[in-house]
């Protein structure tokens, strides 16, 4: 199982690799939309809708995101909406729990579209820094959550996650962005001085937000009673599996990456 998980992450990192910087914008685009039919045909599956239904969702995602790629206004309108759904709807629906199949998909919508614009409109290097603080935080968590890891996050939601393996994130992420500044042509000589604290303060912002979303389909898994969301990718599982916090993260990063150039 650890060879095939292994095999499975090297083979998706080497086509984000390939698909970023060597796919024009019209193929990238169609990527990305092939990537929003997957996991919007899983999300649907999640809430309850099965077969044709969930294809149709699928596409009705991809359909809207690649509509609104070409308006250019809507990326920043759409994360700017995004940031509000998972700092105030997110952690609402994990209280509460989302009980119509209605609000799961709307849920769905919010989650998917957004995130695909941002991965087509940041440039990108600041995918790959905005996805390197997901893996870094997600890969810190869980070491320090398994060596010392005692106190639950959210049990009733994500068992196997813990506080302390929260704090583990939030180190790693803390430390991933400061060995960013120092390499990335991006940040250097824009982040020094007091510019650190609110840096550091929006670095530890999306690792909470990698969290939330990382909880948030949690929740959509155990209240459908699966341990995955698919079975596409070996090792795995599926789609949503693997782009879970990224949905929560890639469209803020947009935001604070026109924030960074705009001062």
């Amino acid at each position: 199982m650890f060879v095939t998980r292994l095999l499975t992450a090297a083979a998706l990192i080497a086509a984000l690799l390939g698909a970023l910087f060597w796919l024009d914008r019209p193929a990238l685009c169609a990527l990305v939309g092939l990537v929003v039919v997957l996991a919007g045909q899983e999300w649907a599956s999640l809430a309850g809708i099965r077969g044709a239904g969930a294809w149709a969702y699928g596409a009705a995602c991809a359909i809207l995101f690649l509509s609104l790629q070409q308006v250019p206004a809507a990326a920043t309108a759409l994360c700017g909406a995004a940031l509000a759904f998972w700092a105030i709807a997110v952690p609402i629906l994990l209280a509460r729990g989302q009980k119509s199949a209605a609000l799961r998909l709307g849920s769905g919508l919010a989650v998917l579209v957004p995130a695909g614009l941002a991965m087509v409109v940041l440039p990108p290097r600041l995918v790959l820094l905005a996805l390197g603080l997901v893996w870094i935080a997600d890969t810190a968590a869980y070491l320090v959550g398994r060596a010392f890891g005692k106190r639950k996050l959210a049990p009733k939601i994500s068992p196997g996650k813990t506080w302390e393996g929260v704090m583990g994130g939030a180190v790693g992420t803390l430390i991933y962005a400061m060995i960013c500044v120092m390499f990335s042509p991006d940040l250097g000589g824009r982040v020094e001085g007091a510019i650190w604290v609110p840096f550091l303060a929006a670095a530890l912002a999306l690792f909470v937000l990698s969290v939330l979303g990382d909880l948030f389909e949690s929740a959509l898994k155990r209240q459908a009673g699966v341990k995955d969301s698919g079975r596409l990718l070996p090792g795995h599982g599926g789609v949503l599996d693997r782009i879970d916090s990224a949905t929560a993260v890639l469209p803020v990063a947009l935001l604070l990456a026109e924030a960074l150039r705009a001062s």
